[in-house]
């Protein structure tokens, strides 16, 4: 990416976290004081749709505004992204089920893609505070801050994780997904699943996680916060060690010595 291209794009990514973050202050000033009280999963559906539906049209409206001649994605649970052309992706509550819940464990991101590959991201946690920013080829920030990779033994490294997608709950997945947590969880300090995944992967390019892995196409939740990883130092996969992509079935980021030691856990699982 040339220079002034990643002028430009730094110059759109004030815009985006300005909208960003007008989102998650009104989506955290609807935030529910007590769990939601739905008992059925079709209602906790319901429930979302009403309070996520309006913020994520807002979002993307106000993304649209900062780039007219970029597409939006409307259905980020669709879990495609177009492989030509520019595109927003968003997502106005990444970690939904805790927003439901009443917990703060939720973000708000933004992702612009650029033939498949995302060359913009701003990822915004409200109610716990920091906001991760990266553009391709011009660095990852924290804060305003910027960032880097930590490197760590693998007996000292706290690894992050998500389940496996809704949309990608197959089998197979579930598998890999249990198989691996053993699998690591005996080979490092602790296994954590802290909340949104695109917070979480983020937090590996800060050093705040040392790794991050997930099983399943989960390209919403991942783009974002892979951006912020590999623009901070680190190697993204996919779980056998190949470039990751957003139809990938698996995922693998930490800094490069640390993914070097990781990789073995999860790609001989099969």
């Amino acid at each position: 990416m040339s220079n002034d291209e990643v002028r430009e794009l730094r110059g759109l990514l004030t815009g985006a976290e300005a909208a960003v973050r007008a989102v998650g202050a009104r989506l955290a000033a609807q935030r529910p004081d007590r769990p939601c009280p739905a008992s059925t999963l079709a209602e906790a559906r319901a429930r979302f749709a009403a309070l996520d539906g309006p913020v994520a049209a807002e979002l993307r409206d106000r993304l649209g505004a900062l780039r007219p001649r970029a597409g939006r994605v409307e259905d980020e649970f669709d879990g495609t992204v177009p492989a030509e052309g520019e595109w927003w992706l968003c997502d106005a509550t990444d970690g939904a089920v805790q927003f439901l819940l009443g917990l703060p464990q939720w973000a708000v991101t933004a992702t612009l893609v650029r033939d498949g590959a995302a060359v913009l991201a701003v990822v915004h946690a409200p109610l716990l505070g920091p906001t991760y920013r990266a553009v391709r080829g011009g660095g990852a920030e924290l804060d305003g801050r910027p960032i880097t990779v930590v490197e760590r033994e693998l007996a000292a490294t706290v690894a992050g994780t998500s389940q496996p997608p809704l949309v990608a709950r197959d089998p197979v997945a579930l598998r890999r997904a249990g198989t691996s947590l053993s699998a690591v969880a005996g080979a490092v300090l602790a296994v954590r699943n802290l909340g949104p995944t695109s917070l979480q992967v983020a937090q590996v390019g800060s050093g705040h996680l040392g790794l991050f892995w997930e099983f399943g196409p989960d390209a919403a939740n991942l783009l974002p916060g892979a951006l912020v990883a590999a623009e901070a130092g680190a190697t993204v996969t996919d779980t056998a060690g190949a470039p990751w992509t957003p139809g990938s079935d698996g995922f693998l980021t930490a800094a490069p010595g640390l993914h070097a030691r990781a990789l073995p856990l999860l790609s001989s699982l099969d």
